[in-house]
């Protein structure tokens, strides 16, 4: 059928405050231009992050009702430590918070003054997080993942010769490769198992720990399933376990595919660095049982991890963002193809020629998307990744706008909105202008910043 259909019913709904385009205009001026600053009331479609906003299932449900809140040993935390274990083989399971609370656990031991940590794409959270330690983050993916308009399937995958000529020369710096599964910051592009296996076997050939952030495994092994030879007939949990058989260590935010409104964990198969990871786990978060996390939260997540790699749910999750693609190639605006696993990737760079790299074209994408329908989105560019360690700027490798799509949260005729907002855009796309950054952190600033119009 050519009708998407969700593979669930809803049980459960959460109004809409429908706001006009005047409000929404003066809600932005007094947001300073930053949509992380609006109020979640003030938006009709939130996409600004997928990030812990989806909606648990009944069964999630039933499973807090199970959550146990004694502070160490709770049935809990053994309910969740065997659900990651199901899909994971590593040794040490260590919850946390969030994803970012295991990426600065991670750094706090592997990071520091002269360190270099190679990645294919880095996001914002996992690159401050090395920066934060005096370390240096260095991007290694493919030619074709910096390229919107290629049509490679595994845009996401590291660059092999890249990645070997960088330990050739920084070998003695760098503690560790890692590899983010799907690429978030370069369009949400898959990485293929091939490319998974042969980056380990890189990696430890120059004796180097192999790691993997595998916030969005599930989409990741679902894309490998349905665009790499050979694994088309196979289990989407068995791809999974492929994946992470050949890796040191991983870092999780569940709050993407593990159907989580928080938490995340790290993963270690060495038993001395876990060790080092439990003493900074306890000054920071929590007991090494709960990490940060209420045992309703872990038993969760427990549920949550079998729920993900449900076949039937991923390929809606993936067709759902392939659809809205193809509307908008139909009215010729720009977007990363193919399309993404969580995310929807528009170009602004393209789309806003007129406006130049550090005058954050995607920026303006956003504020204008958002003052016509009301949609939330984020910009992954120049405002997010243009600040450099020292203190200079410089475009980013793209400019895009992201869309991110909240798990089990809105339906087509979300979706159809959502295009026809953007076919509202298109009609005043040359009239945009650009912004500029008039306060600014000094971390991760496009959380925080205020923009005004130029």
């Amino acid at each position: 059928m050519k009708t998407i259909i969700e593979p669930f019913r809803i049980k459960s709904v959460e109004p809409i405050r429908m706001t006009t385009r005047a409000e929404r205009e003066r809600l932005i001026r007094e947001a300073d231009f930053n949509l992380f600053s609006l109020a979640s009331d003030d938006v009709l479609i939130d996409l600004l992050t997928d990030s812990g906003t989806g909606a648990m299932s009944s069964e999630q449900w039933a499973a807090i009702m199970r959550g146990d809140e004694s502070y160490a040993g709770s049935p809990s935390f053994y309910r969740f430590e065997a659900a990651v274990k199901n899909l994971m083989p590593f040794k040490h399971i260590i919850p946390t918070h969030q994803g970012r609370a295991a990426e600065s656990i991670l750094f706090a031991m592997l990071g520091g003054a002269g360190q270099i940590i190679p990645n294919n794409t880095h996001f914002d959270t996992t690159r401050g997080n090395i920066e934060a330690s005096g370390a240096r983050a260095d991007d290694l993916v493919i030619a074709e993942g910096t390229d919107p308009t290629s049509l490679h399937p595994f845009k996401g995958n590291m660059d092999l010769e890249r990645l070997t000529a960088h330990l050739e020369e920084h070998g003695d710096a760098v503690p560790c490769v890692m590899l983010t599964i799907t690429n978030n910051a370069g369009g949400g592009q898959p990485v293929s198992l091939e490319n998974i296996r042969a980056t380990a076997e890189i990696a430890h050939k120059f004796g180097k720990l192999f790691i993997i952030d595998g916030c969005r495994f599930a989409e990741n092994a679902f894309f490998i399933k349905t665009r790499e030879p050979g694994q088309g007939n196979r289990e989407i949990v068995d791809i999974v376990r492929d994946c992470f058989a050949v890796a040191d260590a991983m870092t999780m935010s569940a709050k993407k595919d593990g159907f989580g409104n928080i938490g995340g964990w790290l993963a270690i198969n060495d038993d001395d660095l876990a060790v080092e990871a439990r003493t900074h786990l306890i000054r920071t978060e929590g007991f090494p049982t709960y990490g940060g996390m209420s045992g309703r939260d872990l038993d969760a997540l427990a549920q949550g991890l079998t729920e993900i790699v449900d076949e039937d749910y991923l390929r809606y999750r993936l067709r759902t963002n392939a659809y809205i693609v193809e509307k908008l190639v139909k009215l010729g605006i720009p977007v990363v193809q193919p399309a993404g696993g969580h995310a929807v990737f528009i170009d602004a760079r393209a789309w806003l020629s007129h406006v130049d790299p550090l005058a954050y074209p995607g920026q303006a994408v956003a504020v204008a998307l958002y003052e016509i329908g009301g949609i939330r989105s984020c910009e992954i560019g120049t405002a997010m990744f243009g600040r450099q360690p020292d203190g200079s700027e410089k475009p980013a490798a793209m400019d895009l706008v992201r869309l991110a799509f909240p798990r089990r949260t809105y339906t087509q005729s979300h979706a159809d909105y959502i295009v026809e907002a953007f076919e509202e855009l298109q009609g005043i796309i040359s009239t945009l202008k650009g912004y500029k950054i008039v306060e600014e952190p000094a971390l991760m600033r496009h959380f925080t910043c205020k923009f005004e119009k130029m």
